[in-house]
């Protein structure tokens, strides 16, 4: 080889490294030295501003596990905890149940079903605050579903769950499966057209009814469909904001807070930064107790 063709070989191998070199430390810097900072600052009494001494340079007192400690004794946490757990349950519990439905509604060769994909689908184009606009308007008793199903002459129609306490928590379920449930379908619907034809004829020749075919064939090789979607559910569930805070913005009363908008008020609105940011780094440490398994998992399969 010569030693312009080395040269020209060598930059080949090294440009799409250069190219993506910007990206990967904007990513270092702006992810990963953020998220590695929010876990400083965990540690420290910071509040919305650092402290500054007297040379007006900021200060951050290292103070140890005080700011957990305090968090897990705070009833506004125990109850963001308490609505994840009843919002995260359903939400995964039923998008999960839809989407398989919906998808094995449209494996059975449908007629329109290049129309009906991307109307289970469309959902997801939109952002949450729009969906948590969206349903906050259809929801409201003076203006939504309530108000137009009296207006037809209904009068004893009753529908205020998005202002009821016990019942809030509800509508931002509502609200999160009809944004997801087509994007599980989607998964689903990938996997079962994966499935192996052959097999499925071999036991319908050998007289499986449809169930048992489901139930010993075509759910066993959906598993990672259905780890994958609780991956991605479970993911969008512990990290829900601004769905919440288009929809209620926490209330009524704490009714719908969770850990997301927790972090938010006590950051920027209670100028309690170090609490703030221990219950980010909970958030983080929760979302990587279900992704490294899972990542895990999966690169052992792969080899």
């Amino acid at each position: 080889m010569t030693p312009m063709a080395n040269i020209e070989t060598r930059l080949r191998a090294w440009l799409p490294r250069l190219v993506l070199s910007p990206s990967l430390a904007l990513i270092f810097v702006f992810v990963y030295g953020f998220i590695l900072f929010t876990v400083y600052v965990s540690f420290t009494d910071s509040r919305i501003l650092p402290f500054v001494d007297k040379a007006g340079q900021p200060t951050y007192d290292l103070i140890g596990f005080a700011n957990y400690e305090k968090l897990f004794r705070l009833s506004h946490w125990e109850v963001a905890l308490a609505n994840m757990g009843v919002f995260a349950g359903l939400y995964i519990v039923i998008c999960t149940a839809l989407g398989l439905m919906l998808a094995i509604f449209l494996d059975q060769k449908i007629r329109g079903e290049g129309v009906l994909r991307p109307l289970y689908l469309y959902p997801m184009a939109l952002s949450f605050i729009v969906t948590g606009t969206a349903w906050k308007w259809f929801l409201d008793p003076g203006i939504g579903l309530e108000h137009i199903v009296r207006g037809w002459g209904w009068e004893s129609f009753d529908f205020d769950w998005i202002k009821n306490r016990d019942f809030a928590i509800y509508t931002v379920v509502l609200a999160a499966v009809w944004q997801t449930s087509g994007f599980v379908m989607a998964m689903f619907l990938a996997g079962l057209r994966g499935i192996d034809n052959e097999i499925l004829k071999a036991a319908q020749m050998d007289g499986a009814s449809n169930w048992n075919l489901y139930r010993r064939i075509i759910l066993p090789q959906l598993r990672p469909a259905f780890l994958s979607a609780f991956v991605i559910l479970a993911h969008l569930a512990i990290k829900t904001f601004d769905l919440v805070i288009a929809m209620t913005g926490g209330g009524p009363g704490r009714a719908t807070e969770l850990p997301a908008t927790f972090m938010y008020s006590y950051t920027f609105s209670r100028n309690q930064m170090g609490i703030g940011a221990a219950s980010a780094v909970i958030m983080l440490m929760t979302i990587a107790a279900i992704m490294v398994p899972y990542l895990y998992s999966e690169l052992r399969e792969r080899k």
